[in-house]
């Protein structure tokens, strides 16, 4: 069995999309949960938050890039935009608004799931390296002190 990792939300109006992109996502272990619009996800993200969204850009209600700006405002949950709409203007939008990535459809599947892998690795890595920088010390007698970090007395 696979062990379950971080929870993702994702939001797509196309059905197809937003469960082809769930099945890959549930099989490397995530749990996934969609909707088929953006409010529905800001909604639910604002009772309980997730580890990363992917947000299509043109969709019922409010669309991808304000509920990117809506989301940024409260979090830094890492975001993934995923539309048709693939001009430099549609992408540095996305990209200045707070998303983490930008992916055009038709797009792959395989590339996408990576991208979400590389995503969750660096945020490990970042907790890890926390992790290690606080459990250094430095220790004082007098004028002179140990510095752990640094393995160099002062």
């Amino acid at each position: 069995m696979t062990e379950v990792k971080e929870t993702i939300y994702i939001a797509d109006d196309d059905a197809n999309i937003r469960e082809g992109i769930k099945i890959f996502l549930e099989s490397e272990g995530y749990r996934v949960t969609v909707f088929k619009n953006g409010d529905l996800l800001f909604e639910q993200f604002k009772s309980a938050p997730c580890d990363l969204v992917i947000l299509d850009v043109m969709m019922p209600g409010s669309d991808g890039f304000l509920i990117c700006a809506e989301l940024r405002k409260i979090s830094t949950v890492p975001i993934i935009m995923l539309t048709a709409r693939d001009t430099e203007l549609d992408y540095a939008t996305g990209i200045n608004l707070g998303s983490d990535d930008y992916f055009t459809k038709p797009f792959s599947t395989m590339s996408l799931v990576m991208r979400v892998k590389a995503i969750f690795r660096r945020i490990q890595y970042e907790r890890n390296s926390v992790l290690s920088q606080s459990n250094f010390v430095k220790l004082s007698f007098g004028n002179i002190t140990i510095d752990e970090k640094q393995k160099l007395p002062r």
